[in-house]
C-alpha cells in the first residue's frame, strides 16, 4: 500500500492540499517559538533574557502546540472523510482493512515531512521578528543573537510527524471497521454522531477550562496579575472542548434555525436539508471559527480588564512583568486569530470545492445558480452564528472569573466594540470563503460537474 501511497500524492495531490496546509502551517508556529530555546541557548544570554526567551517558547508555543494538534487533526479527518468512497471501493475490490489503513498513516507522513521541511525558512524569518518584538518591549538584552537550530527542526518535524501519523490512525480507525457496503453508505449519508475518543476528550478539555475559571475566582482572588495565567487556559481549554462538540453543535443550532431557514424558500430548505446530512464535513469549519473566538475574545477583554485595574497589594509583579505578560497576550491572540482564519478558509474552500459534483446535481434538477449561492450563504450564517455563541461561551469562562478576581464585577465595564469586531471577522471569513468558493465552483456547466 506505500506505492498506492505514493501514487494517490502523485496525481491526487489537491485532496491532500487542506491536510498540506493545516501542517505547513502549524510546523511553522512550532519552530518559531522552539527557536527561542535555540536563541536561549546561545552564547553570551543573561539570565533575565533566558527566562524571557523560555517563557515564550513554553508557555506560547506549548498552547500553539496543542492548537496545532487540534487543527491538524480535524483537518485530516475532514479530508479523509470526503475519501470515504474510495476507501470503501478499495475495500470492495479486495483491499483489507490493514492496507487501507497503512495507505492512510503513509500518505499523512509523507504530507508531515513535506510540510513540516518547507515551513523551515519560514520559521526562521518568523523566530527572528519574534525576537525583534521581545526586543523591541525590552524583555530581551538587545545584543542577543538570534538562534534558529536543532531543537526547533527536530520539534517542528517531530512534533508534526506524530500529530498527522496520530491523526491518521484515529481516523483510518473508524473507516477500516467498516464493511465495504455500508463505507459506501457512509460516504452517500454523514451523521452527526461523535466516537467514543472524541466524546471523552470534549468533556476532559470542557472540564477542564471550567475548573481553571472556578480556581481563577477563588484561588487567585486578589492575585494581581498572576490570575491571567489560569483564566487565560480557561479560555483555551474550553475553546477546544466545545469545538471537540462541533458536530452535536451545528446540528443543535440548525435545528433552532429550521423553521426561519424554511421559511426563505428553497435554499433555506436545502440548507437544513444539508447541515443534517452533511454535519461532519461543515462541522470542520466549524472548529476554527470556535476556536478564534473564544481565544480572541477572552484573551483581549482579559488584557483590558487588567489595563484598568489598580495594581493589586502584596503581588511581586513589577511593571516589567505586567509587559511581558501583556506581549505574550498580544502574541498568542495574533498567533491564533492567523491561525484559525487560515484554517477557517482553508477548511471552507476544501469543503465547497469537494461539492461541485452536488451542485451540479442540484442545478440538473432544477436550482438556479442564484439558489445554489443562497444555499451556501445560509449554511455560512448557520456555521458562524454556531461559532460566534459558543466560542463566546468559551470566552465568558475565562472573562467572568477574572473579572470577579481583579474587580469585583461579574463583566468588565469595556463595551461590546471589541466583541462585536472579533465576532464580525469570523462571520465576513466564513462568508467570503465560502460564497467566494462556490461561486467559482458553479462556473463549470452543471452536466460536466455532476458527473466528476
Amino acid at each position: 500500500m506505500i506505492g498506492l501511497a505514493l501514487r494517490s500524492l502523485r496525481y491526487r495531490a489537491s485532496a491532500f492540499a487542506a491536510s498540506f496546509l493545516a501542517m505547513w502551517l502549524g510546523a511553522i508556529i512550532l519552530m518559531t517559538f522552539a527557536s527561542m530555546l535555540d536563541t536561549a541557548a546561545g552564547p553570551g544570554v543573561d539570565e533575565v533574557s533566558k527566562q524571557a526567551l523560555s517563557l515564550m517558547a513554553t508557555i506560547v508555543g506549548g498552547w500553539g502546540m496543542l492548537i496545532v494538534v487540534f487543527a491538524v487533526t480535524s483537518t485530516l479527518t475532514l479530508s479523509v472523510r470526503q475519501r470515504g468512497r474510495e476507501m470503501a471501493l478499495l475495500k470492495s475490490i479486495g483491499a483489507t482493512p490493514g492496507q487501507v489503513g497503512s495507505m492512510i498513516v503513509v500518505e499523512a507522513g509523507l504530507v508531515a515531512l513535506v510540510a513540516a521541511a518547507l515551513a523551515i525558512p519560514f520559521a526562521a524569518v518568523g523566530g527572528a521578528l519574534l525576537l525583534s518584538v521581545l526586543k523591541d518591549t525590552g524583555q530581551v538584552a538587545t545584543g542577543i543573537g538570534y538562534g534558529f537550530g536543532s531543537i526547533a527542526i527536530q520539534m517542528g518535524l517531530g512534533i508534526t510527524f506524530v500529530a498527522a501519523v496520530a491523526a491518521a490512525l484515529l481516523t483510518a480507525r473508524r473507516v477500516t471497521r467498516m464493511r465495504a457496503r455500508d463505507a459506501l453508505a457512509d460516504a452517500s449519508m454523514e451523521t452527526s454522531g461523535m466516537g467514543r475518543v472524541r466524546l471523552i476528550a470534549a468533556w476532559v478539555f470542557l472540564g477542564a477550562g471550567l475548573s481553571c475559571g472556578v480556581v481563577t475566582a477563588t484561588v487567585f482572588n486578589g492575585k494581581g496579575i498572576d490570575a491571567m495565567a489560569v483564566g487565560g487556559q480557561a479560555a483555551i481549554l474550553s475553546s477546544i472542548g466545545l469545538a471537540l462538540f462541533a458536530p452535536v453543535l451545528l446540528r443543535s443550532v440548525t435545528a433552532v434555525l429550521a423553521a426561519p431557514l424554511r421559511g426563505a424558500g428553497a435554499a433555506g430548505y436545502l440548507t437544513v436539508i444539508n447541515v443534517r446530512r452533511r454535519t461532519q464535513q461543515m462541522a470542520g469549519a466549524l472548529v476554527p471559527i470556535i476556536l478564534f473566538t473564544g481565544i480572541a475574545t477572552g484573551t483581549l477583554y482579559m488584557q483590558g480588564i487588567e489595563n484598568s485595574a489598580m495594581p493589586s497589594a502584596g503581588t511581586s509583579t513589577t511593571a516589567a512583568d505586567a509587559k511581558a505578560i501583556e506581549t505574550l497576550n498580544f502574541v498568542v491572540v495574533g498567533m491564533i486569530a492567523l491561525f484559525a482564519a487560515i484554517m477557517l478558509i482553508n477548511t471552507l474552500i476544501a469543503a465547497t470545492t469537494y461539492r461541485r459534483q452536488e451542485f451540479g446535481q442540484q442545478r440538473l434538477i432544477g436550482s438556479t445558480p442564484g439558489q445554489v449561492l443562497r444555499m451556501v450563504g445560509f449554511e455560512g450564517a448557520a456555521l458562524a452564528i454556531t461559532g460566534v455563541l459558543f466560542g463566546s461561551l468559551a470566552a465568558v469562562v475565562a472573562i467572568v472569573p477574572y473579572s470577579l478576581a481583579r474587580t469585583g464585577t461579574v463583566f468588565p465595564e469595556m463595551g461590546l466594540a471589541l466583541y462585536l469586531g472579533i465576532a464580525g471577522t469570523a462571520l465576513a471569513l466564513t462568508m467570503a470563503a465560502s460564497l467566494t468558493t462556490a461561486r467559482r465552483t458553479l462556473t463549470t456547466p452543471a452536466v460536466e460537474a455532476a458527473s466528476a
